[in-house]
């Protein structure tokens, strides 16, 4: 069976530069990556109809051009790009038993993962403000959020979450990788291809420990807006108020728990667990672009009333 470091010769540690890197599935199961394939396929067969049946939905269904919905068509969009930019390394590892790639197609994709990330990121942190005018102010809502502030909101936050990632493959594609040529996941990160480097790299470590502490401040906008949420719905003296007050609020949760948990676990093992498992590694990296985009479509579709509605109904619609 193939494996990538049968092509790492001895001048992968010398000063000669490398062209080529190599991406790991599972290792001590190569044997079986055609079988963890499949699970891989479905996911990414069901995360990608998940997420364009709610694109569909809000895009088709006037009764869902709200803002609480255009967020949520934000959310699916990233979602769906996330999962395009870790589907091809993926599928070619485990399903077609090449791990190989070049300096510039890796250097792309994890431009593309962490932007899409930082979307991600930055469209949670909209949702909270969403959840937080809708309940700390209800009756000016919909004077707040019209539908031309929630366009520009949305490309605010897509601009800047490509901005600030646009120095990552500046920076990386000045450097000079002689220090092996075998990657840490199924795909590529910027934290991953930069140890590699034989070159001064210390603005790569400061730009991305910069970038890092914004998705930080995104997770603490989230907690702020929650803990003025919570202020509010514990002052209605009514407890089914309170609870469909809380209810509004559940797949947001659900969403940030499920995007940030992988996120911040895998940074802490990036960072602190350098020479624990690979494995945990490994498997806490796929779950980082395999889960989110599967289970919000879920998430969304269980838990909103709405959504479940007009899925059920397009699907007994298109029986009938």
């Amino acid at each position: 069976y193939f494996s990538p470091l049968s092509f790492m010769s001895p001048f992968n540690h010398s000063e000669d530069n490398i062209s080529t890197f190599f991406l790991i599935g599972i290792p001590g199961m190569e044997h079986m990556h055609i079988w963890i394939s499949i699970p891989i396929c479905l996911i990414y067969i069901i995360a990608t109809v998940g997420n364009s049946t709610i694109l569909l939905l809000i895009k088709t269904e006037p009764s869902l051009h709200e803002p609480m919905y255009y967020f949520l068509s934000m959310l699916a969009f990233s979602d769906l790009c996330l999962s395009f930019s870790s589907l091809p390394t993926m599928l070619r590892i485990f399903l077609l038993n090449a791990p190989g790639i070049s300096i510039d197609a890796c250097i792309a994709q994890e431009f593309f993962i962490h932007s899409f990330t930082a979307m991600e990121s930055s469209v949670l942190v909209i949702m909270s403000f969403d959840r937080f005018i809708a309940i700390c102010n209800p009756l000016r809502y919909s004077s707040i959020l019209t539908n031309v502030r929630v366009i520009q909101i949305g490309l605010f936050f897509a601009i800047s979450s490509f901005a600030f990632i646009i120095p990552f493959p500046i920076t990386l594609r000045r450097l000079r990788f002689c220090k092996g040529n075998l990657l840490s996941h199924s795909y590529c990160l910027h934290q991953d291809v930069m140890r590699l480097s034989c070159s001064d790299n210390r603005v790569n470590v400061i730009y991305g420990f910069f970038v890092a502490l914004l998705g930080m401040m995104n997770l603490v906008l989230i907690l702020l807006s929650y803990i003025m949420i919570l202020k509010t719905v514990l002052a209605i003296a009514s407890n089914q108020e309170r609870l469909k007050a809380f209810n509004t609020c559940i797949s947001h949760i659900c969403a940030v728990l499920i995007f940030y948990v992988p996120v911040v676990t895998l940074a802490i093992v990036h960072r602190f667990a350098k020479h624990g498992s690979p494995l945990i590694r490994i498997l806490i990296a796929d779950v980082y672009v395999l889960v989110p985009p599967l289970m919000n479509p879920i998430v969304y579709c269980v838990k909103t009333r709405q959504i479940r509605e007009k899925v059920i109904g397009k699907l007994f619609l298109k029986k009938a």
